[in-house]
């Protein structure tokens, strides 16, 4: 019987032909059949070190490049000039989820959420790595990517969400792939996003189910927000169609007064709100989702599932034993992993309960940056709360919104908000503050 050899110790030992061996479902061994010459050469690429600048000082590893990632890429460098500061992602382009509700609406276009990683990375004087991460080999203090390897100083980890379609019933592969191929939840933002604003656009009338996720799902308020602007679009189209929001929660989860004033008074004929959902299964090829007590039957549809850590943090076997969501084991007050002072997690996939919102994932990356950088010269700072401000546009004509601004505080057990405070009364003043937040804050990350 071959020996088993871990996914670390064969890609050391083996010259790095893991990658290839994924490829061909086979591990090199006695009497196996030796890989090809392509899986080879992408095994030889991994063990070759990535052709980027030479560091000039202590070296930041940033992988993924959301909100989080683009604020501490830009914050290391000001925390300290001297740092080197890599931010690795695989997209080519930036595009916003924050905002993106009002793109599909038409209310921005869709300049106003896509920027340029580049264009961040000059202006902030940090390095762009187009590139995927695959491993990291936390002894050696190496980022694996397709493109080779990356040595590092400190490595924060900020990939995001990923969906978990398990959660609602759907675990087959296959299904899966239907369902987030034909409805997509499109708060990942790219793809989904351009193929959710089609539908929307295109839709005939009938049933458009949209569905809100149990847990920390990313952004509380964005999918009754995105609710109200589908049923805006209805309503001035005048397409005979109603949004029927289905809500695994009890109630609205975040600015409740306002979000209910606006379906009652703005979308009475466009908009059902249906709470205490939890899907149990979907049927892409009958149009129907399944509940514990009822069935939904829907003509499109847009199936928000629970959220998960970004699986590369399983990958790396990260995951916090205790977090339903997969995500990461880390120091709450600190963002680095247990045990590890070299490697942080900070955005989406740390497990704290903050909202998963951009302005949060900001400040817990200024904060983070001004931690590592302190960390390289021996100091420590004390913690600071995120601060999560959310406006949430619920009218189109005229334009209106409502918002929320809160900080967080810890009680010896668990943290809770503090410092809130909340505007449910629509207004357009409170819209114009909706777009000034997001062109301060895309001027902040990108010039």
């Amino acid at each position: 019987m071959a020996k088993k050899i871990s996914r670390r110790g064969f890609l050391k030992g083996a010259g790095g032909t893991v990658a290839g061996a994924a490829v061909a479902g086979m591990a090199v061994g006695a009497g196996v059949t030796a890989l090809p010459p392509r899986a080879q050469a992408a095994g030889a690429v991994m063990n070759k070190k990535a052709e980027l600048p030479k560091a000039m000082g202590a070296r930041v590893v940033v992988v993924g490049g959301g909100w989080s990632g683009l604020t501490l890429s830009k914050y290391l460098k000001k925390e300290d000039s001297k740092l080197d500061v890599v931010l690795i992602e695989p997209r080519a382009t930036f595009m916003s989820c924050p905002i993106s509700n009002l793109w599909l609406a038409g209310l921005v276009d869709y300049e106003f959420i896509t920027h340029s990683f580049l264009d961040a990375a000059r202006n902030n004087d940090y390095t762009f790595f187009n590139a995927t991460v695959i491993d990291v080999d936390r002894g050696a203090r190496k980022v694996f990517t397709e493109q080779g390897f990356v040595d590092y100083d400190y490595l924060v980890l900020a990939p995001g969400i990923d969906y978990d379609y398990g959660a609602i019933g759907v675990s087959d592969p296959e299904d899966v792939y239907m369902l987030s191929t034909h409805y997509p939840a499109a708060f990942k933002p790219g793809s989904e996003h351009l193929s959710l604003k089609q539908k929307i656009h295109e839709f005939e009338g009938g049933a458009f189910v949209l569905t809100v996720p149990s847990g920390n799902y990313r952004c509380l308020p964005a999918p009754y927000e995105r609710a109200c602007m589908v049923a805006a679009i209805f309503k001035k189209e005048r397409i005979k169609g109603k949004v029927l929001l289905l809500d695994a929660n009890p109630d609205v989860t975040i600015k409740g007064p306002g979000f209910h004033a606006a379906f009652e008074e703005l979308y009475k004929d466009h908009l059902e709100y249906v709470p205490s959902v939890t899907i149990t299964g979907v049927d892409v090829h009958k149009k129907k989702v399944t509940s514990e007590f009822d069935e939904f039957d829907f003509d499109d549809a847009a199936i928000y599932p629970r959220v998960r850590a970004a699986k590369l943090i399983e990958t790396l076997g990260l995951v916090d034993p205790n977090s339903p969501q997969k995500e990461a084991h880390i120091d709450p007050f600190k963002y680095n992993v247990v045990g590890d002072e070299r490697v942080y997690v900070t955005g989406d996939s740390r497990p704290m309960p903050f909202s998963k919102s951009g302005n949060t994932a900001r400040s817990e990356g200024k904060f983070v940056a001004k931690l590592i950088a302190a960390r390289a010269k021996g100091h420590d700072v004390e913690w600071e709360s995120p601060r999560t401000i959310c406006y949430s546009v619920v009218n189109i004509d005229p334009m209106e919104a409502i918002m929320v601004d809160a900080t967080y505080a810890y009680d010896g057990e668990s943290f809770g908000f503090t410092n809130v405070k909340m505007i449910n009364d629509r207004d357009s003043i409170q819209a114009q503050s909706t777009l000034e937040w997001a062109r301060s804050h895309y001027r902040d990350m990108f010039s």
